[in-house]
């Protein structure tokens, strides 16, 4: 198994956990939090394709999915069009809405086609490419691509843990 074939193992992960939390839901599901202070499935699952979509986009040289196939409009959401969620209160967790659940997984398979693109045409060596100099140390397009798969997965966990609860309830 070389280098492409494990991340693109890694991010079909995400993909697969991101379908199970979210196939099958209502848009009232979507947006339940368990508390006044928690992440609704809505916006864990925008707010990792968010980040994907702008990380892959930034190390890929392209722009993001967002704003080329014009999801931002689509979404329609009251929030800055580049947004990824990155620092949001709880007011703007809530302002996250979709009117259904394949606009939410329309717009995550779209960002999953494209890294898994990008992924496909990676070997060994590019993983060493610097891609963000902002950190110290600076930060390589492999550490990039594992921090995203990583934060991915934690977040499709969470949405797949709020859709448990709803349905224990």
């Amino acid at each position: 198994m070389n280098v492409a074939d494990m991340l693109t193992d890694g991010y079909t992960r995400i993909r697969e956990t991101v379908h199970a939390a979210v196939e099958g839901l209502e848009p009232d599901d979507l947006h339940t939090r368990l508390d006044e202070g928690a992440n609704s499935i809505a916006w864990l699952v925008w707010h990792l394709t968010r980040v994907q979509d702008d990380h892959i986009a930034d190390a890929a040289g392209t722009e993001q999915v967002w704003f080329t196939e014009d999801w931002a409009a689509r979404f329609d959401l009251p929030l800055a069009k580049a947004s990824t969620g990155y620092g949001h209160s709880d007011k703007q967790v809530g302002a996250v809405r979709v009117g259904s659940v394949e606009l939410l997984l329309g717009y995550y398979d779209a960002v999953h086609e494209r890294s898994a693109d990008f992924i496909r045409g990676l070997d060994g060596k590019a993983l060493d490419r610097i891609v963000d100099e902002a950190w110290s140390p600076p930060v390589t397009l492999g550490v990039r691509l594992i921090s995203v798969l990583s934060d991915d997965l934690q977040h499709a966990g969470q949405a797949a843990f709020v859709r448990g609860c709803l349905e224990r309830r």
